[in-house]
């Protein structure tokens, strides 16, 4: 399976880049291939413009070059796979605008769907677990990114994953997200 693994952060140098690694790591040992997309590496532009506002009113449409070729990539691909920092329990605005170009009418909705057979959301939380549960943040950022964006896009195999207490700085519990990362990618689309 060819599994595009979009990456939004910042800086290269982040847990969040040593996540994405250890993933794709987990993905090659599985027997996958894969690409990384570093959304900012690439200087990405996430504001939505005029030639990428979606056009409901026609079943194909035609966009700027930019999204035109993120779409050739992700027609190249299989499976998906983002991996971010959750921000304001959301994410960030690098990856929402990714998702509000290239997820475009025509294409990922209205008259065709992604033809991808998984997603995997890998987002990397601040807070413990108990403090994602308390308000329900996990179930409400789960069914926003399965429900509200796989499965309306035709992606009924979408999964979020949570590493948690990010900001932690103790060299053992870096160790072990990066494990579960690696492990994700291992395990990427069994079960």
């Amino acid at each position: 399976m060819k599994v595009l693994t979009v990456v939004s952060h910042p800086r290269k140098n982040s847990l969040t880049f040593e996540v994405a690694a250890r993933f794709v790591q987990g993905l090659a040992e599985a027997g996958h291939e894969y690409e990384i997309l570093d959304l900012h590496g690439i200087g990405f532009d996430p504001v939505l413009k005029e030639p990428d506002e979606p056009d409901t009113s026609v079943a194909k449409q035609s966009f700027s070059p930019e999204v035109e070729m993120e779409i050739l990539r992700m027609k190249e691909h299989d499976a998906l796979a983002f991996i971010f920092p959750l921000w304001w329990w959301h994410l960030p605005a690098m990856l929402k605008g990714y998702i509000d170009r290239v997820w475009n009418n025509g294409f990922a909705y209205g008259s065709d769907h992604l033809h991808h057979q998984h997603v995997l959301w890998i987002s990397l939380a601040g807070v413990s677990k108990e403090q994602m549960k308390k308000r329900n943040y996990d179930e409400m950022i789960a069914h926003s990114l399965n429900v509200g964006i796989a499965d309306y896009c035709g992606v009924s195999n979408s999964k979020v994953e949570f590493l948690y207490e990010t900001l932690d700085s103790i060299p053992s519990h870096y160790e072990m997200l990066l494990n579960q990362a690696y492990l994700l990618g291992l395990n990427y689309a069994k079960g």
